[in-house]
């Protein structure tokens, strides 16, 4: 059931509707990051003397220009490690187009999905941003260790995080919050092998800004499964 969803999903990844999710986040995500370093950069400016008093040498005038360009790096390297997460997070506000285009090809006999707040979208992918943080904290952490058992602990840590955010964002377009982690619960192992699916494109520089819509989709199919629902070919 697993691998039949995420094959579907595989197969529609070139949905105009997919990218255009998937270069919105990341387009978003950009723009904020590049605002939010120049802004800082031009703060730090502000805040930091033009000329430092050191003893015994006088007035430097250079130590300032060394800061900021020392920040300017420092933004750059920290904007390259959030661009997955925020632009996840940017995708995790339209995963609704995602879900929807899924159900319009696959199970076109569906009524009309119950629509979420805005609300109830912006605690989800404030919700999300905080998993991928969590996800790339511990890539970053685990990375220097470099042991055999280090990929497979990264997966399933965060396969159980991924597949809990994933399933419920599916399932809420269908039933209700309550009903939604129930559904999650009785089917645990399931959604814990299907986010370690998830989890592993995760790790692939590029690949991993896909996850969010590649995700999406697979767990849409994989709820409409789990009730029985097969996809229309």
């Amino acid at each position: 059931m697993i691998f039949a969803a995420f094959r579907d999903a595989l197969a529609q990844l070139g949905d105009g509707r997919f990218l255009r999710v998937t270069l919105l986040g990341i387009a978003l995500a950009f723009l904020l990051l590049i605002g939010f370093s120049v802004g800082a950069i031009w703060l730090l400016d502000q805040l930091l003397p033009q000329t430092i008093t050191l003893p015994w040498i006088g007035g430097v005038d250079w130590i300032g220009t060394v800061l900021n360009w020392g920040a300017a790096v420092a933004l750059s390297v920290l904007s390259v490690f959030l661009m997955v997460p925020v632009a996840s997070a940017f995708s995790g506000l339209f995963l609704d187009r995602v879900a929807e285009a899924v159900e319009a090809r696959h199970y076109p006999a569906l009524p009309p999905a119950q629509l979420q707040s805005l609300w109830d979208t912006l605690i989800g992918s404030v919700n999300f941003l905080g998993v991928l943080i969590l996800v790339n904290l511990l890539a970053l952490i685990l990375w220097p260790l470099a042991g055999p058992f280090v990929p497979v602990l990264f997966w399933a840590v965060n396969g159980y995080l991924l597949g809990r955010e994933y399933f419920e964002l599916a399932a809420q377009r269908r039933m209700t919050r309550a009903e939604a982690r129930a559904l999650r619960r009785a089917n645990g192992g399931r959604i814990w092998l299907a986010g370690g699916l998830m989890a592993v494109p995760l790790t692939i520089p590029v690949v991993n800004l896909l996850v969010p819509v590649l995700g999406a989709a697979t767990f849409t199919h994989l709820l409409h499964r789990m009730q029985g629902r097969g996809p229309v070919r």
